[in-house]
């Protein structure tokens, strides 16, 4: 009944950000209007708007201490593919960290936004392959 339909992330210039998210994600213009700006990313259904902001606003949550969390990551194929993508291309990026054999890593755009891009791992219950049999089992319970 319910997917997740945009994701919306706020930005101080929206012409740049939308030139930075084009080559860094891949991103496609669907369309703007005064201040914003939707698009859609190559693969998924996800779109993602750019909001035009005054000042910066935070897209990370604190755990504890100084631990954070961005509130949405981004999957990819092959990590180290995508890691070597936005070294080339100048992009903000921590290192490669292992969590129980899902690999990731945190970039950061124009504004300072963290973004987790993460990749797969086979057999775990939140691969897309098991959460896809998840929800065809539930549609025919």
């Amino acid at each position: 009944m319910f997917k997740i339909g945009s994701i919306f992330i706020p930005v101080t210039d929206i012409e740049k950000s939308a030139e930075w998210y084009r080559t860094n994600l891949g991103v496609k213009k669907i369309d703007s209007w005064e201040d914003g700006a939707g698009f859609y990313l190559p693969t998924g259904s996800t779109q993602l708007a750019l909001i035009q902001v005054e000042s910066h606003q935070p897209t990370e949550f604190i755990i504890k201490g100084n631990q954070k969390n961005s509130y949405y990551n981004f999957v990819v194929d092959n990590i180290e593919t995508a890691y070597q993508h936005f070294k080339n291309n100048g992009v903000a990026t921590s290192e490669i960290h292992d969590f129980g054999g899902m690999k990731f890593f945190d970039i950061f755009d124009l504004d300072g936004n963290p973004f987790s891009v993460v990749n797969e791992v086979d057999g775990s219950p939140y691969h897309s392959d098991n959460v896809r049999k998840m929800q065809e089992r539930d549609l025919n319970s």
